[in-house]
């Protein structure tokens, strides 16, 4: 909620030093509304005519992972290492097929009943699955493996980022939009020309919230708002990469606890744990639910 907080105190600031500096809101306020209808309505057209009906239906869900943050914390990143820890310690006990069972029906493999938050990450299960898939197969090249993670992570996060790149495309546009509307404004008070000049000075000034309203907009809000929707993206795809990492580990011979360690390098700063915190826990995992090992 930081966007929230900050949006607030930013819309504070500008208005607030506004009234304090003599300045009048009823002006402003009796012309906002249709200057709003004319800029907001142009941006929520154009965002529609350069998207499909599969992304503006997304766009509710990356609006709202936006405001929320980055979904996955320090605790999913050390269930995520565990449950690669001991699929990479299975296939090192019993070999590659006996991970057959678990990929072919994960939703009801003992392993990944151990972690529910990566069982029930649709997105984050099946590319496990799907690779451990290509492992079971005896897909023994490493290089090989982590070029073709690598290549569906960079599609998956193109494909992700490009709400944010609409977002950012909008507010560039938006302070143009602002003067389509100063100008309407204008023009309409050009018609009125022989009105009092108090009368026309208020429909000027009521044409410029147009200006205002597009530039405040666009750096104000829009802006900030598809850069934090960008960041938030950039952070949730470190999340999968993990996978690539653990396995590409794996497939070079190491051990399975060094794989994990090896993952455990790559988390952001922000929620990677201490060496001590994922021994911990891999020592607790080391003996594997009955049937699996």
């Amino acid at each position: 909620m930081l966007f929230l907080g900050g949006l607030f105190f930013a819309l504070l600031c500008v208005f607030g030093s506004f009234v304090a500096s003599g300045g009048a809101l009823a002006p402003l306020a009796k012309s906002m509304p249709f200057e709003l209808l004319t800029i907001v309505g142009a941006a929520l057209g154009i965002f529609i005519m350069g998207n499909s009906k599969e992304a503006l239906k997304q766009a509710p869900g990356f609006l709202k992972r936006t405001l929320s943050g980055a979904r996955y914390d320090k605790a999913a990143y050390l269930e995520l290492l565990v449950t690669l820890f001991r699929f990479t310690r299975l296939a090192q006990a019993k070999g590659n097929m006996a991970l057959e069972e678990h990929i072919e029906n994960p939703a009801e493999s003992s392993i990944f009943a151990l972690s529910p938050g990566v069982r029930d990450d649709i997105e984050v299960r099946n590319m496990i699955c799907d690779y451990l898939r290509l492992v079971s197969l005896n897909m023994g090249d490493a290089y090989q493996l982590d070029e073709v993670m690598a290549r569906e992570l960079k599609k998956n996060l193109t494909e992700k980022l490009h709400m944010s790149e609409c977002l950012q495309s909008i507010a560039d546009a938006l302070p143009a939009l602002g003067i389509v509307a100063a100008v309407l404004g204008v023009i309409k008070t050009m018609a009125s020309i022989s009105k009092p000049p108090a009368i026309l000075g208020a429909m000027i000034g009521g044409a410029l919230v147009g200006t205002f309203l597009g530039v405040l907009l666009s750096y104000g809000v829009v802006a900030p708002l598809a850069g934090r929707m960008r960041d938030v993206i950039m952070q949730d795809g470190r999340y999968p990469d993990i996978i690539r990492i653990v396995l590409v580990a794996h497939l070079q011979g190491n051990p399975p606890q060094v794989s994990a360690e090896i993952g455990r390098k790559d988390i952001p700063h922000a929620f990677m744990p201490t060496f001590s915190e994922l021994d911990s826990l891999l020592s607790e995992s080391a003996n594997p639910p009955t049937g699996t090992a």
